[in-house]
């Protein structure tokens, strides 16, 4: 049988790290999306406070299958 899936992309912040902001990202889609397969990584950024860094943030594609 063949397979589509569908791709989101969602910004995960933190304020611990870059991997926790993946984490983010992925545990809040799975709140409303069924049938996570995979995700990538799509870009890192960060939020700065008076020179600080004060946030990380990943911008992830999630993709889920359509059924």
């Amino acid at each position: 049988m063949d397979k589509v899936y569908k791709m989101v992309r969602v910004v995960g912040c933190s304020t611990e790290s870059f991997e926790r902001a993946v984490e983010n990202a992925v545990a809040k889609a799975s709140e409303s999306l069924k049938n996570l397969s995979w995700f990538k990584v799509v870009e890192f950024s960060g939020g700065l406070n008076q020179g600080k860094v004060m946030e990380w943030q990943a911008t992830v594609e999630i993709a889920f299958k359509v059924e």
